[in-house]
């Protein structure tokens, strides 16, 4: 894509961030890069960037192993550089210029005043600001040749030298504490750096079809694993309306879905988007493999096994097939490309691993460049319902991620209608749209309670709904009081089993928004 569009690269450091900074970056129609700090210099002339932004990051520019870039990038680097908080502070450094670290640390809400005088960066801007900062060192000697643009206090929070095309400033703007960051990563650029803003769904749409079209060539066939979800769907509508029947979808019943789900998407699957999809009922083997495991990771790795499977099954009944399609996205393709070595595990990744080395195909992931809001964006261009659009994110493993404990069809039925409950009344009250994910965690917890006149020893469920905007930190919904009081009275009258409800107002971090 970099390669047809005005692109802007950012250098990552290390900062939480960082996909933020792209996100902001896309929204003002600007197509962009993420790439760790070790890019080299080369690769970064290779693809001509408009721009470059060096990130945040947590570490000292002291520090013994600090991130760092060579001299030759700032001798060879001919497009402006916005450096933001680590980056302005290396930037600072690395051209002689004196940095200290801070009596305190810098974190939180700041009131930035602009300096007087001509400055793009704050251009049309006031001249105070709210601005967020998170820092521990900062700038008290300016490199040779640059200017301080604006301070908080005593402290430099901007500096620039406009003949280098080289820009920092010491707070974020692309959070949503610095109220008018937008603006300002807008004038870096179109004013500094020029961008047109070509970057659009119709367009993404329009150049990855025909990107499609000569991969796959006149004759080939391509297979796609549907899961009901976002990313599959509009992945898969995608190819369709490249290739057609060419491509034939497999959608799997594992038995773990939401209740019904796998008919009705099924349903919308042949008859609104007209694809070529065949359904797989397969809840019996699921259940079979799973029997008596409780380890969460053994779930997903048995539930992983037997989904290759019979799916390769499947494909092979197609035959002659070249090509898998996966809706892999952005931050997926991120996070693959570890900054610093290994990442801890804290759960299997969501796409099922080992599918196109067990079936020798070359892989499509037409949304691979993409945020969760532009696939969304790119699916409601294609006319894909609001029903699959709109979806909460659900887990690759179902329900089975949501049963502690073993896995049997009885308690999988108890819990897809405590979900439907919750889902539905969600619905009703209409906040299904204000949270990020929401559902039902069977526990195995039995507690005493009494039904008429009747003593109980029965189960519990907890409760979950998040607001988050990536799923990568999220914050336990506000639900109102009302709400959570008919949901918790549907589920303890209408379903035999359930005496007692729970919400879970706990935060990732320190927690995971799955339990497991």
């Amino acid at each position: 894509m970099s390669n047809q569009h005005e692109v802007i690269l950012i250098l990552d450091f290390g900062s939480q961030y960082t996909q933020l900074i792209a996100r902001r970056v896309r929204e003002q129609g600007v197509y962009c890069e993420i790439v760790p700090f070790t890019f080299a210099v080369k690769k970064i002339l290779e693809k001509n960037p408009k721009g470059v932004i060096l990130s945040g990051g947590p570490n000292s520019v002291y520090e013994a192993d600090a991130p760092k870039i060579s001299a030759e990038f700032y001798q060879k680097i001919n497009a402006p550089i916005l450096g933001i908080c680590y980056g302005m502070q290396l930037l600072a450094k690395d051209l002689q210029g004196e940095v200290a670290p801070s009596d305190k640390r810098g974190y939180g809400h700041a009131k930035l005043k602009v300096s007087s005088g001509k400055t793009k960066l704050f251009a049309e801007l006031p001249f105070d600001l709210d601005v967020w900062m998170s820092h521990g060192d900062h700038v008290i000697g300016l490199p040779e040749g640059f200017h301080t643009t604006a301070t908080t206090g005593d402290v430099v929070t901007a500096i620039e030298n406009e003949e280098r095309k080289i820009f920092a400033v010491q707070f974020h703007p692309e959070v949503a504490h610095t109220p008018l960051g937008k603006e300002i990563l807008r004038n870096f650029l179109f004013n500094i750096c020029n961008c047109r803003g070509d970057w659009t769904a119709a367009q993404f749409i329009k150049e990855e079809i025909e990107k499609i079209r000569l991969l796959v060539g006149e004759t080939d066939n391509v297979v796609c694993g549907l899961s009901g979800g976002v990313d599959s769907t509009v992945a898969a509508t995608l190819v369709h309306e490249a290739i057609g029947k060419r491509q034939t979808c497999i959608f799997v019943n594992n038995g773990l879905l939401r209740d019904n789900e796998f008919e009705t998407t099924l349903e919308l699957y042949k008859n609104n988007l007209h694809l070529n999809v065949r359904g797989v009922d397969a809840s019996a083997e699921f259940y079979a493999v799973l029997k008596n495991i409780s380890d969460p990771e053994q779930k997903r790795k048995a539930i992983g096994g037997k989904f290759i499977d019979i799916f390769d099954a499947e494909a092979r009944r197609i035959g002659d097939v070249k090509y898998l399609v996966q809706g892999t996205l952005y931050p997926d393709v991120i996070e693959s490309v570890s900054l610093r070595g290994a990442s801890v595990t804290i759960k299997s990744h969501h796409n099922v691993g080992g599918l196109p080395e067990k079936m020798n195909l070359k892989l499509i992931e037409p949304l691979q460049e993409l945020f969760k809001d532009e696939v969304r964006l790119i699916g409601k261009d294609l006319g894909i319902p609001k029903e699959i659009l709109q979806r909460h994110p659900f887990p690759g493993p179902g329900l089975a991620v949501r049963i502690l404990g073993d896995i049997t069809p009885e308690k999988v039925e108890l819990l897809q209608k405590v979900d439907r409950i919750f889902i539905e009344e969600l619905h009703n009250f209409k906040i299904y749209n204000d949270v990020w994910q929401a559902f039902a965690v069977l526990l195995p917890v039995e507690s005493v309670g009494v039904m008429g006149d009747f003593r109980t020893y029965e189960k519990t469920v907890a409760l979950r709904a998040v607001t988050s905007t990536d799923g990568m930190t999220a914050d336990w919904a506000r639900l109102p009081f009302d709400f959570l009081q008919k949901i918790s009275s549907r589920i303890t009258s209408e379903i035999r089993g359930v005496n007692r409800v729970v919400y879970d107002i706990s935060s990732k971090p320190p927690s995971t928004i799955e339990w497991e």
